[in-house]
């Protein structure tokens, strides 16, 4: 009888390790590279539309221009191929769309590509939460050419920041 209760109670014993050892694991997370949690940080997993409205702002020069702006919007896209952008209210400081890629060996800024102001300088960027901050600065055109400096961009330079909200 004592045996019979020992084979009965290894029976268990093998059946419940066989049960829970072969239980299927869990398939690791890949880890996301660097880059990859850069471009998530501005244009989330596939698009993301950052406005002024509810509570954006936007300076110059360390002064409020957040009216000429109040309607602002950009969306940065990104997928395996491309990175792409599209503005609303930009005025004569952003092209309409155009492609975004990040300065080389620095994830925490970009340029755009386009042919307004804010395409070409390097555009620093930080993102907390639901806000996204852009900081960068038009120089002024040189004037030492002797050539008419175009009024637009002379009225245009300075240093930016625009404070931007995730829209819902």
């Amino acid at each position: 009888m004592k045996n019979r209760y020992r084979y009965y109670s290894l029976f268990l014993s093998l059946v419940t390790i066989t049960f829970f050892g072969c239980k299927k694991g869990e398939e690791p997370v890949p880890q996301k590279t660097p880059e990859q949690l850069a471009t998530e940080a501005i244009a989330g997993t596939s698009s993301t539309t950052w406005v002024i409205a509810g509570g954006g702002q936007v300076t110059r020069n360390n002064l409020s221009v957040t009216n000429t702006f109040q309607n602002f919007e950009i969306s940065f896209s990104a997928n395996q191929s491309s990175r792409t952008y599209n503005t609303t209210s930009g005025g004569d400081l952003f092209d309409n769309s155009g492609n975004w890629n990040f300065v080389a060996n620095d994830l925490n800024k970009i340029t755009l590509a386009g042919t307004k102001p804010a395409s070409g300088p390097e555009i620093s960027f930080t993102r907390t939460g639901n806000d996204l901050i852009l900081n960068f600065s038009i120089e002024p055109p040189a004037s030492g050419s002797g050539e008419k400096i175009p009024i637009p961009s002379a009225a245009i330079a300075g240093s930016y920041r625009f404070t931007l909200k995730r829209k819902p």
